[in-house]
C-alpha cells in the first residue's frame, strides 16, 4: 500500500483587534504573533534544527525529520495564504487554493458574539440559536464536511505517496476530525482540539484513512494569543 499523510493546518493568530468573528470577511492577516506561528510550523515540518536558522529562536523552532511535503494548499482567505507562505518556500512549492478549505459561513460574521455589548444581546439575532445542532447560524455541518473531504481526497491524490499540507480554519478542521472519527458533529466549541497553528494529519494506506494524529508545533506562542475563531 502507498502511504499518504495530509496535514490540515489551522492558520495562525490574526490581527484582530475589534474582536469581531471575522468568517469569511477580506483583509483579516495574520497578526506579528501569527506571522511567527506560521515561521515555526514551516520549521517543524521541513525539520529544522533548533538554533540553526538565521533568526533562530532555540524556544520556538523544532528540530526533527524533515516531512515530505510535495504539496501545499489553502483557504483563498488571507490569514490562510500567508500561514502557507513559508510552508511553501520551505519546500520550494506553489501554494495552491481551494474554496473548499474556507471557512464556514456564519450570520454573526463581522459582529462580537457574547451577550453584554455582544450581538446576543439583540433579540433579532435569537432565532439564528434555535438549532444547535445544524447549526442554524450558519453553514451546515455535514456540509462542512462534504467539501473538506473532496478537497483532502484531491490533495492525496496529487500527493500521493507523499505528503501535503491544507491551510484552512479551525470549526471546518476540527469537523472533519470528528467525522472521519465517528463523532457526532454538534459540540462544545470551548473543546476542540485544534489550536491556532495546529496541525491534524491524517494517515491513509492507499485509500483508506489508518490513523489521525495532532501536534501543536507553534504551543509556545498560544500564550495570550486571540483565540477568536472565525466561526
Amino acid at each position: 500500500m502507498v502511504a499518504t499523510t495530509v496535514h490540515l493546518l489551522r492558520h495562525g493568530e490574526v490581527h484582530n483587534p475589534e474582536g469581531v468573528l471575522y468568517g469569511r470577511l477580506p483583509g483579516y492577516r495574520l497578526s506579528d504573533a501569527g506571522a511567527r506561528m506560521a515561521q515555526v510550523v514551516a520549521d517543524y515540518l521541513a525539520g529544522v534544527e533548533a538554533g540553526s536558522g538565521p533568526d533562530a529562536d532555540p524556544a520556538l523552532e523544532a528540530g526533527g525529520v524533515r516531512r515530505d511535503v510535495t504539496v501545499v494548499i489553502a483557504s483563498p482567505l488571507q490569514r490562510a495564504q500567508e500561514t502557507a507562505a513559508p510552508v511553501a518556500a520551505a519546500f520550494g512549492l506553489p501554494i495552491g487554493s481551494d474554496p473548499r478549505l474556507l471557512e464556514a459561513e456564519n450570520h454573526f460574521q463581522g459582529l462580537t458574539f457574547g451577550v453584554g455589548d455582544g450581538s446576543l444581546r439583540h433579540v433579532r439575532h435569537w432565532p439564528y440559536l434555535r438549532n444547535p445542532f445544524r447549526p442554524s447560524w450558519g453553514e451546515p455541518y455535514t456540509q462542512q464536511v462534504e467539501r473538506m473531504l473532496g478537497a483532502v481526497a484531491d490533495a492525496r491524490a496529487a500527493a500521493r505517496g507523499h505528503e501535503a499540507v491544507l491551510v484552512s480554519h479551525q470549526l471546518p478542521i476540527w469537523i472533519t476530525r470528528m467525522a472521519l472519527e465517528g463523532r457526532r458533529l454538534w459540540h462544545d466549541p470551548r473543546r476542540r482540539q485544534c489550536a491556532l497553528g495546529s496541525l491534524t494529519s491524517l494517515r491513509f494506506e492507499g485509500d483508506t484513512l489508518v490513523g489521525i494524529g495532532y501536534c501543536e508545533p507553534a504551543a509556545a506562542l498560544l500564550a495570550g494569543a486571540s483565540t477568536v475563531a472565525g466561526a
